[in-house]
């Protein structure tokens, strides 16, 4: 197993774990309406992957340097 993807994985559970904490501590002080919740969580839901991608990237580059 490569470093990188070790590392990584660390990387990762460790932000969704921070992620996941902040979306609910900023959801429970929206206001109480369905549709605020709903446009708050479908974009939360889904932008979770955004910040994660240059670390995929990262995760997946060759480990060999060039000569």
């Amino acid at each position: 197993m490569r470093w990188r993807t070790v590392l990584g994985g660390i990387a990762i559970l460790a932000f969704l774990a921070a992620y996941i904490w902040l979306a609910v501590v900023i959801g429970d002080h929206l206001p109480d309406h369905w549709a605020a919740r709903l446009v708050y969580f479908a974009v939360v839901g889904i932008g979770w992957g955004i910040p994660l991608i240059p670390l995929l990237t990262w995760m997946g580059k060759d480990d060999q340097s060039a000569d």
